[in-house]
């Protein structure tokens, strides 16, 4: 479908261009004294993870509008993450969603994403549906149902995920929860909490060594009164008391409107608890729009405090893209995330953080501002697109999928009314 001879040529056709703008802002960044060629590297180095259920058209409550050739199977997903990553060179592994995902050949699903140059990132448990043929049911929660029975079953799922995720190479597990409750005075708050702490720490006891567990919070939604994990501070309470393998998993939609993001993410890196990070945008709730696409200041702004922290030497979060494609062809809108993500970057790598610190001790706000939004209001375009051109992906990847009309031959291989398996 995609051939890197096709890709090339592609780019030759626009190189001159490119060489331009990259030679303008060479020019303008090293009278500035940055290293260009790190920044470059660095920005190859900076991978993004693509979640299986992302590859198909979302939906909402009321209805869902499938645009044709969207994977049926595990192995078509990893193809396509395969073609992203082939494009753009900035998303070298999966996030799979069990039970949506279960491999049924752990080894040939290792070897063809291997074929695609693709890893296993961390792998995402499921106690917020009823499955075919379950038993107990999920409706009134699940690490934290009242019954011992019902939680035992979303325990057993966990532990489940894990040896599936061990199978692929994958390193952690992601849990979110959507237990609480719709109406005042439906659940003890103490003991919903109490009893998912509980749970999660007879899960944890099934990591392996070198594995990790990131604890995901969202304030609202699909329970609208009150839900068990609502927030940073009590995922970070759960974290903290499971042990060292256990870390806060940060999802830009689940905040409530406001909500200063940046100061969260600082307050988990100083702690060295920020395991995770799942881009997205939104204007009102946890729209899951495209990254970028909404605020992009407040992106620049919480990639300012993710590199301070890295520079001050805390640990690196996995990253990984968490979106619903209402209406565009969501190989395109992940497209444009990955390259939101990398601007959004590499423009928290141009803060002169020297000169930042230095106004932040002498209270100076004006030269603290003018120094963030120097470097936000830099195009960094050129440099993002250099770092996917050395790394054999396209200067334009969405311009290249348009022109082999990529969507058309997927339609082709698995037809127009193809709809993603687990959505």
């Amino acid at each position: 479908m995609l051939q890197k001879e096709e890709i090339n040529s592609y780019n030759k056709r626009h190189e001159t261009v490119h060489q331009r703008s990259l030679d303008f802002l060479s020019e303008k960044l090293a009278h500035q004294g940055v290293d260009i060629e790190g920044i470059i590297n660095k920005t190859r180095y900076f991978q993004v993870a693509v979640p299986s259920w992302a590859l198909g058209t979302g939906g909402t409550r009321f209805g869902r509008f499938s645009g044709g050739g969207e994977p049926g199977s595990l192995e078509e997903k990893i193809a396509d993450v395969g073609l992203l990553h082939a494009l753009t060179a900035s998303c070298n592994a999966i996030s799979l969603h069990i039970p949506w995902d279960i491999p049924q050949d752990a080894g040939a699903v290792k070897a063809l994403a291997a074929k695609h140059g693709l890893l296993f990132d961390a792998v995402n448990s499921n106690t917020f549906q009823d499955q075919s043929g379950q038993g107990q049911s999920y409706k009134y929660g699940s690490l934290s149902h009242t019954s011992a029975i019902v939680r035992q079953l979303a325990i057993d799922h966990n532990k489940e995920v894990i040896d599936h995720g061990m199978a692929l190479g994958s390193k952690a597990l992601t849990v979110w929860l959507s237990d609480g409750s719709c109406f005042p005075g439906q659940q003890n708050f103490r003991k919903a909490l109490s009893r998912t702490l509980e749970s999660l720490q007879q899960i944890y006891k099934h990591l392996p060594s070198d594995w990790k567990i990131f604890i995901e919070y969202k304030p609202y939604e699909p329970n609208f009164y009150s839900t068990v994990i609502q927030d940073w501070g009590t995922s970070s309470f759960l974290a903290n008391q499971l042990g060292e393998k256990a870390f806060t998993l940060v999802d830009l939609g689940h905040h409530l409107p406001n909500t200063n993001i940046e100061q969260i993410v600082a307050t988990l890196m100083m702690q060295q608890k920020l395991g995770g990070f799942h881009f997205n945008d939104s204007k009102f709730g946890d729209d899951d729009l495209t990254t970028g696409s909404i605020k992009p200041y407040q992106l620049f702004l919480i990639f300012n405090e993710l590199v301070e922290g890295m520079t001050s030497g805390d640990p690196e979060p996995a990253w990984m893209i968490d979106a619903s494609h209402n209406v565009k062809d969501p190989l395109e809108d992940l497209m444009q995330s990955l390259e939101a993500i990398r601007i959004a970057y590499v423009q928290a790598l141009l803060v002169d953080r020297v000169t930042l610190h230095e106004a932040q001790e002498a209270n100076d706000a004006v030269s603290a501002q003018n120094i963030l939004q120097d470097a936000f209001r830099t195009d960094v375009r050129a440099i993002v697109a250099e770092a996917r051109r050395v790394d054999g992906g396209a200067l334009d990847p969405i311009g290249v999928f348009r022109a082999m009309d990529i969507r058309k031959q997927l339609i082709g291989q698995r037809g127009e009314k193809a709809i993603a398996t687990g959505l």
